[in-house]
């Protein structure tokens, strides 16, 4: 099982970059202590806290001819990982 989906690379959390704090999408069953090591592992940096949070996915309508379709996206689990003072995860480096 893979903890780390995604980083998410949105304007509010490229504000939340600048503070030293990086959110990811991460395996629902995942703790935060698992959040931790894959991250140190991963990036090699210090993470000092995380914060986790379980999203729902967004409640999609469209309108057809047959009427009307209704669907929800799918629920997520996001993770915001602080880092040691001085540390940053560089996302675009092998752009």
């Amino acid at each position: 099982m893979q903890v780390l989906k995604k980083p998410l690379v949105t304007e509010k959390m490229a504000a939340l970059n600048e503070k030293g704090k990086y959110a990811f999408e991460v395996e629902r069953t995942a703790n935060k202590v698992e959040i931790k090591k894959a991250v140190e592992k991963l990036y090699g940096v210090t993470v000092e806290k995380v914060s986790t949070m379980r999203v729902q996915g967004k409640l999609k309508v469209k309108n057809t001819k047959a009427g009307v379709v209704s669907g929800r996206k799918p629920s997520i689990k996001k993770a915001i990982v602080s880092l040691k003072e001085g540390e940053f995860i560089d996302f675009y480096s092998g752009i």
